[in-house]
């Protein structure tokens, strides 16, 4: 492995392929200039690497080329695998009787909506390598949506040749390591420029990489603040799954998921509901974990935890949410650049006391007022469910306690509804607590199943998580 991760230039990172006679492919670009050829004719001898290059901007063209997918969108995940295997294809075909028998082909391609001429549209691209690991070998994929934050088309392309160098770079010379392909995919660039939410590694030479993991590890390698996973398991892109949707969201460690949170998500979708424009159809129902919890519970969370995690969500239904923020309202800023539509979250009696807390919001330069300005300012509200208290008595909106100089604040926020108490709520429910469930079920107790949904428990003893130990 070449161990020059982050101090070769991207000059030097295209040379270097230009230069290794063995590596041969196709680089196609729809939608933003070519850039990522650029760089390799720029830095010379690219005739040694590149078969052809070619971007059919015209929808007719393109449609003529590499088919109408389902979808029928450009801009896809599935056009750019569309254009990757044709190209593959054909440079293997072409070429594949003349070349060497220790070559190594490639094919790269990358489908993009750049900024637009005086249009505040969405900018992000499908970029993707298709690529022999060694000679003869059946080609595996890499594929990225990518994000860009620069404000003109210009930088966009240019910020989307960098990538594709280090896609294609990483492809060849990072290979047995993923989350160091992860980790270069954004050398030589600025930070903020682009944001990676998903990447997906296919193919023979990639048979035994979980996805899940490596898209988490883009949140921990700066690629992005946040990965979804959808209810099959499959990566999911916020962008795509969240537009003109309603979201509704609860945060919790989920571990593990209990028939406690199972219920104030389903008492929370109803109360959701009661919003105008809000039905089953258009809603998207997703449960988040932090991996920066103020309290430090779970910022060292491995990713077999997480994934323990993910799998039981995922096997009740829930799209799931993984992500860094730490304050809610982080969290609806996120969610914010997706849709307009209405934004619930789902909270606990603890989470109003946290966000009532000044202390919450050190670091914040108007403090608490600044945080309320940033949860609440369009079509946010918080669904709050009860709690017990140490008597056996349960807590709701109507007895809440606040710092007194925050009273008035409270009243505003609840008498304009932007805090809704969940009336519905399963009181038998309320003392099941996380944390003793996991004690019980890795000490041999059966009273721990009581407490978590029949497919949790199953899984759960099936696959051994959360150190369960049966009874003896």
């Amino acid at each position: 492995m070449d161990k020059q991760v982050s101090s070769r230039s991207t000059k030097e990172k295209a040379l270097r392929l230009n230069l290794d006679d063995k590596k041969y492919g196709t680089i196609v670009e729809i939608g933003a200039g070519q850039e990522v050829a650029r760089n390799f004719f720029v830095a010379g001898a690219a005739a040694g690497t590149i078969a052809k290059t070619m971007s059919a901007y015209d929808m007719k063209f393109s449609d003529a080329i590499y088919g109408v997918q389902q979808n029928g969108r450009y801009v896809s995940k599935a056009r750019v695998l569309a254009m990757m295997e044709q190209e593959y294809d054909l440079v293997v075909e072409r070429v594949g009787d003349v070349r060497s028998r220790s070559s190594r082909y490639f094919s790269y391609a990358a489908t993009v909506a750049a900024k637009s001429f005086n249009k505040d549209n969405e900018c992000h691209a499908w970029c993707g390598v298709r690529v022999q690991m060694y000679p003869g070998a059946e080609p595996s994929n890499i594929v990225v949506h990518v994000r860009m934050f620069d404000d003109n088309a210009e930088a966009q392309q240019q910020a989307l040749g960098i990538l594709g160098v280090n896609l294609i770079y990483a492809s060849y010379y990072y290979f047995e390591n993923p989350k160091t392909i992860i980790d270069s995919l954004t050398d030589n660039m600025k930070a903020n420029r682009i944001e990676i939410d998903s990447i997906e590694f296919q193919g023979p030479y990639f048979e035994d990489i979980d996805n899940k993991a490596k898209n988490i590890h883009l949140i921990r390698s700066w690629k992005t603040r946040a990965v979804m996973f959808k209810p099959d398991g499959t990566i999911g892109v916020p962008a795509e799954m969240l537009y003109k949707k309603n979201v509704l969201t609860i945060r919790g460690s989920f571990k593990p998921v209990t028939k406690l949170n199972v219920d104030m998500i389903e008492q929370g979708q109803k109360a959701f509901s009661e919003l105008e424009g809000v039905d089953i159809d258009n809603t998207v129902v997703i449960a988040e974990i932090s991996l920066n919890d103020l309290q430090g519970h779970d910022a060292n969370m491995s990713e077999k935890d997480i994934l323990e995690r993910v799998k039981l969500l995922n096997l009740l239904g829930y799209n799931v949410l993984i992500s860094d923020y730490t304050r809610y309202f982080s969290l609806r800023a996120y969610f914010r650049q997706f849709t307009n539509h209405q934004i619930g979250i789902v909270v606990g009696m603890i989470n109003i006391r946290q966000i009532f807390d000044v202390d919450f919001y050190r670091g914040l330069e108007g403090g608490i007022l600044e945080g309320f300005g940033k949860l609440f300012p369009d079509h946010t509200r918080l669904f709050v469910y009860p709690e017990l208290d140490e008597k056996g008595d349960v807590h709701d909106l109507s007895n809440v306690t606040v710092p007194a100089n925050l009273r008035y604040l409270y009243r505003h926020l609840l008498e304009n509804g932007f805090i809704k108490s969940i009336e519905n709520s399963n009181v038998e429910l309320l003392n099941l607590y996380s944390r003793e469930i996991l004690t019980q079920l890795t000490r041999g107790d059966d009273e721990w199943k009581n407490a978590l949904p029949e497919k949790v428990v199953d899984a759960i003893i099936e696959q051994k998580l959360f150190g369960f130990r049966p009874k003896k």
